[in-house]
């Protein structure tokens, strides 16, 4: 009873919704892509899961259209980061801010090309928008190696050892913030593998993925989100991007 009433609280919250709609369109592509390609006898079953993940994409592109503005209200607050005392974490941050800040209008300008709302071509909208999506997940990836390298060489330094120095609870903390930034890491190298296959083809592996592996690296992405969300519920709110 427990289980179903947070996962009914989660359901609330857009963010909760919205990593429940990606987790299910996902296994979805997953599911379908095996049975299309592997099971002949189950292409039919194969092929409506297809669909309902499609479907699900594109409701969750839909509802980022009212994502603009809490983007901006954080890149105003976070700003030139005057708070990160890490210079090249504070960097790769407003980078990664500006890049998921213009992601927003060029993905809605190719949403409303499709729907014939605007009169003109989506596909380089599309590209922009996955260009723009891939460039800030590589960032994150650098920032995230980033700090588990500092992190891990803090830990390993010889003030580690003196408990006078780094008390039990704060070597705990460090760790804690390791094990987060591992599993940011794998996330966003999950998602920029497809933002990648999404790419006009010619780059790198751009085009080359076959539905089943598309819904394979969605869905490691998105229970790692699920994870880290539900260890964050449990834990004393901090704030996080």
């Amino acid at each position: 009873m427990a289980a179903l009433n947070g996962l009914a609280s989660a359901l609330e919250s857009y963010r909760g919704r919205d990593r429940l709609i990606r987790t299910l369109g996902y296994c979805c592509q997953l599911v379908g892509g095996v049975l299309v390609e592997q099971c002949p006898a189950r292409s039919e079953m194969g092929t409506r899961l297809l669909v309902v993940s499609a479907q699900l994409s594109h409701c969750r592109t839909v509802l980022r259209l009212f994502d603009d503005l809490a983007m901006f209200v954080y890149t105003k607050q976070y700003g030139l980061g005057s708070e990160e005392k890490d210079v090249f974490v504070r960097w790769l941050s407003v980078l990664g801010n500006v890049a998921d800040q213009l992601y927003y209008p060029c993905e809605h300008v190719a949403w409303a090309a499709d729907a014939k709302v605007l009169r003109m071509d989506s596909a380089r909208w599309w590209t922009l928008s996955t260009a723009l999506w891939g460039f800030s997940l590589l960032l994150g990836v650098a920032r995230s190696l980033w700090t588990v390298l500092r992190l891990r060489q803090r830990l390993r330094s010889p003030m580690a050892n003196l408990t006078s120095r780094l008390p039990q609870s704060k070597q705990r903390a460090i760790e804690v913030r390791m094990h987060s930034e591992v599993l940011t890491l794998l996330s966003n190298l999950a998602d920029l593998a497809n933002a990648v296959h999404w790419l006009p083809p010619g780059v790198l592996w751009a085009g080359r993925f076959p539905p089943w592996l598309v819904g394979l690296m969605g869905t490691i992405s998105s229970l790692l989100s699920i994870y880290q969300a539900a260890q964050a519920s449990g834990q004393p709110e901090a704030a996080s991007p």
